[in-house]
């Protein structure tokens, strides 16, 4: 715990003298990360090879590899946070009172950020990028799959950081392997952390549920549904069913389960079960989808539909219609990303209006489920909360906001 405490006290000391940085200056620093970054690609990669020569679980390497195309996609996700104006300081509103007082609601950085994630060394660059264009500290628990790959990303931005004469403490990634660690920030550092970001599977989330006291920016599973209608373009639907599900399967905007109008069964169903299949695609079926390939697919049981797969597998669900795959994503989905192929207006606003998803597309691939596709640079995570941030939680996300009140010797009657 003395280990976390002066973590803990490191970062309000940081976050205290990044109050007094010029943005230009944090601006810099991610300019020179960015160089860093194509300077040490070999060294990244190596760092990265040791990770991937003794991880475990298998089906998460491909999270985990880092290779010259990955990194110039962090390279360009650092790029594109780097272009963005300072969100810190920004005047959202302003009103007057009939009283003449004044008010406004201003934007201001959170403070310190703990981020606690599994397999995804961009991740570290990403989120210390955000975290520090929007004013905020950050405080780093990594999978110890991604130890090296993460620890040689963290240690660049703070060379950088030392470089631009900030303080290094700003971004801390946390070396201790021991699990109790992640008991101990999630309960006993809530004097020193503001916000906590999970961004892992089931585990990871129980854990954060059951210990954590300090405010939560959930990132649940990323069980994500589409639904295709009757009236869906074939084409259109294969291609974006075969993307969504087969373009990277371990990211959480993977498509999980495909639902598929009763009436579209024959005109649709046969036709882009068969592309999954020959994309490599397992596909699980439901009876009525099942009947149709004379019941040689893989049957569906209860736990398919609970299932975020993050492999090439996929379940398959005939539904009645469009109010019966919505039913079905209330009951089984995460809110975080769900789309509907149609060319039926109606069914798209029931389906827009009736799904819980912090995302929810129309005739789009759900692997669009990215703050850099969104247009934040990147991310910090997808938020599945009810209650804002929701979705891709980007630099202006990462602000909160306090109201200014100002008049000439106002007294309240």
């Amino acid at each position: 715990m003395i280990y976390l405490e002066l973590i803990g006290r490191n970062a309000k000391k940081a976050f205290e003298d990044l109050k007094h940085v010029k943005h230009k200056k944090i601006k810099k620093v991610l300019e020179n990360y960015n160089q860093s970054l194509l300077k040490n690609t070999n060294k990244i990669i190596r760092e990265n090879l040791k990770d991937v020569k003794s991880i475990k679980r298998k089906h998460l390497i491909d999270r985990l590899i880092l290779n010259k195309k990955r990194i110039e996609g962090i390279r360009y996700s650092i790029n594109e946070i780097a272009k963005f104006k300072d969100p810190v300081g920004k005047v959202l509103e302003t009103w007057r009172r009939p009283n003449n007082l004044t008010i406004k609601k201003i934007t201001t950085s959170i403070g310190v950020i703990g981020v606690i994630y599994e397999s995804r060394p961009n991740v570290t660059a990403d989120v210390a990028a955000l975290c520090l264009k929007s004013g905020n500290c950050s405080i780093l628990r990594g999978g110890s799959e991604a130890y090296n790959s993460n620890k040689i990303l963290a240690n660049l931005f703070r060379d950088n950081l030392k470089k631009n004469k900030i303080n290094e403490n700003c971004v801390q990634f946390i070396e201790n392997k021991n699990r109790k660690i992640v008991d101990q920030l999630l309960s006993k550092m809530s004097a020193y952390i503001d916000v906590i970001v999970p961004r892992g599977g089931k585990g990871l989330v129980a854990k954060v549920q059951k210990f954590s006291n300090i405010h939560v920016i959930g990132h649940l599973e990323g069980l994500c549904h589409i639904y295709v209608d009757k009236t869906a373009n074939l084409k259109m639907a294969k291609d974006l069913v075969i993307n969504a599900k087969m373009r990277r399967t371990s990211i959480c905007g993977a498509v999980e389960t495909l639902l598929i109008e009763e009436k579209a069964l024959n005109s649709h169903a046969r036709e882009i079960v068969n592309a999954l299949i020959n994309s490599g695609c397992e596909v699980r079926a439901d009876k009525k989808v099942n009947k149709l390939f004379r019941g040689k697919l893989k049957k569906t049981i209860e736990k398919d539909w609970k299932t975020e797969y993050l492999d090439a597998i996929i379940s398959v669900k005939a539904v009645k219609n469009v109010k019966d795959a919505v039913k079905h994503i209330l009951k089984y989905g995460t809110m975080h990303t769900d789309s509907i192929i149609t060319n039926n207006k109606k069914n798209a606003e029931i389906f827009l209006n009736g799904v819980n998803s912090s995302i929810a597309m129309h005739n789009v691939s759900t692997q669009f489920a990215d703050g850099g596709e969104f247009g934040f640079g990147g991310e910090i995570g997808i938020s599945t909360n009810k209650l804002p941030p929701r979705g891709p939680v980007g630099i202006n996300q990462l602000t909160s906001y306090k109201y200014i009140v100002s008049g000439k010797g106002i007294i309240r009657p």
